[in-house]
C-alpha cells in the first residue's frame, strides 16, 4: 500500500513494562479507515517493522472496492495479511497474485520495485469485506540494494502454534519453537494470535524488541486494560503475558532484533541513505519506464501514483 502521511499516530505517557503506547488515528482512504500506528512520534521501529496500518473493517456495495495504483518502494520489504476480503497483486518483477485471509504477501522491494493492488472484477461485481494488516519491514543496511522479489504463501504452509484458548499463526520469523516458511533478512517475529475469553498468551522472550497490536476485542497486561487499535511496545528482557478481556481478543504480536542502523522514511521509500531517497523520488517523478530504474506491472501500467510538486519539495525523516 502507498504511504500519504498523516496526522502521527497519539503516545500516552507510560510507565512500567511498557515502553511506549500508540494510538493509531483512523484516516478515511476513500471508502474505508486506514489507522496508521508505525512510524509514531516516540516510535519509529519495533525490530525491523517500520510501518503498521491496520485496513478496516470495511464492507463495499456492488462495484465497490480498493485501487491502490501503481507506485514504487526501496529498501523495505511490504507484507499483506488479511482477516476478510481479498487483493489482487500485480508487481513489475511480472507477479499476479491473489491473497485471501490467513495468506501472507511478502514483497522484496531491495532497490526498486513498482506494485499495485486492487479489489479483483469478480469480488466487485458484488458486496464485499476488507479488514487487514499491511506492514512494512525495513531491510538491513547490506541488503538495501538486492534484487526485487516476491513470495505468497498459503494459510496451510504458516505454522499454528495453539494451547488452551488460543491459537497462534506464525506468519513471518521464529517464535515458540516454530518457524515461518518466508525468507527473512533479519531476525523477526510476527504472528495473529486469537484469544478466547480469559485466556493468556506470553510474547516470545528470544527477541529483543516486541510488540502488541490489538484488531478486536482487549486485553489485559500487568492490570492495565487495552482495547482495539492500541499498540504497546514492552521493555527488553520483561515477563510479558496478555489476558483477553471478557469478549476474548485478536492480536498482532511482532518485533525482533533492535535495528540500530538509522532509517531514513519519505513517501515509500525508506533508506538509511538520504540520498538513495532523493534519487528514488526523482526517478519516479521522470517517469521513464523503458530505461529508468522503475517500470509499472506489465498488466497495470495504465496509470501509476504521482508525486505532487507540494509534496516533493517536503524532506524525508528519520
Amino acid at each position: 500500500m502507498s504511504w500519504n502521511p498523516t496526522q502521527s499516530p497519539e503516545c500516552p505517557n507510560t510507565a512500567g513494562a511498557l515502553e511506549t503506547l500508540i494510538v493509531p488515528r483512523a484516516r478515511d482512504i476513500g471508502g474505508f479507515d486506514v489507522r496508521r500506528a508505525l512510524p509514531s512520534p516516540n516510535r519509529q521501529m519495533v525490530g525491523p517493522f517500520i510501518f503498521f496500518d491496520q485496513m478496516g473493517p470495511a464492507e463495499f456495495i456492488t462495484d465497490g472496492g480498493i485501487d491502490v495504483r501503481p507506485h514504487p518502494h526501496i529498501g523495505l520489504g511490504t507484507v499483506t495479511y488479511l482477516y476478510q476480503g481479498e487483493f489482487e497483486h500485480r508487481d513489475s518483477i511480472g507477479t499476479h497474485q491473489m491473497i485471501y485471509p490467513g495468506e501472507v504477501n511478502w514483497m522484496t522491494a531491495g532497490r526498486g520495485v513498482t506494485h499495485s493492488e486492487r479489489t479483483s472484477e469478480e469480488t466487485r461485481a458484488k458486496r464485499n469485506k476488507l479488514f487487514g494488516i499491511q506492514t512494512w519491514i525495513a531491510l538491513p543496511e547490506d541488503k538495501e540494494d538486492i534484487a526485487p522479489d516476491f513470495e505468497h504463501h498459503k494459510e496451510a504452509a504458516l505454522p499454528v502454534i495453539t494451547d488452551t484458548g488460543v491459537t497462534a499463526r506464525l506468519i513471518l520469523g521464529d517464535a515458540y519453537g516454530e518457524t515461518s516458511p518466508v525468507t527473512m533478512h533479519s531476525e523477526t517475529f510476527y504472528a495473529d494470535v486469537v484469544l478466547a475469553a480469559g485466556a493468556s498468551f506470553p510474547l516470545p522472550d528470544n527477541h529483543e524488541d516486541r510488540g502488541i497490536y490489538v484488531t478486536e476485542g482487549s486485553i489485559e497486561v500487568a492490570g492495565d486494560t487495552f482495547p482495539a487499535g492500541r499498540m504497546m511496545v514492552f521493555r527488553p528482557g520483561d515477563a510479558i503475558s496478555a489476558k483477553a478481556g471478557p469478549q476474548g481478543a485478536r492480536l498482532m504480536v511482532l518485533g525482533g532484533a533492535t535495528m540500530n542502523e538509522k532509517r531514513y522514511i519519505w513517501w515509500n521509500f525508506v533508506s538509511s541513505s538520504k540520498d538513495k531517497i532523493e534519487e528514488a523520488k526523482e526517478a519516479w517523478m521522470a517517469a521513464d519506464w523503458e530505461n529508468g530504474p522503475f517500470q509499472l506491472p506489465p498488466d497495470d501500467n495504465a496509470e501509476h501514483i504521482p508525486i505532487t510538486p507540494e509534496y516533493a519539495r517536503t524532506t524525508p525523516k528519520g
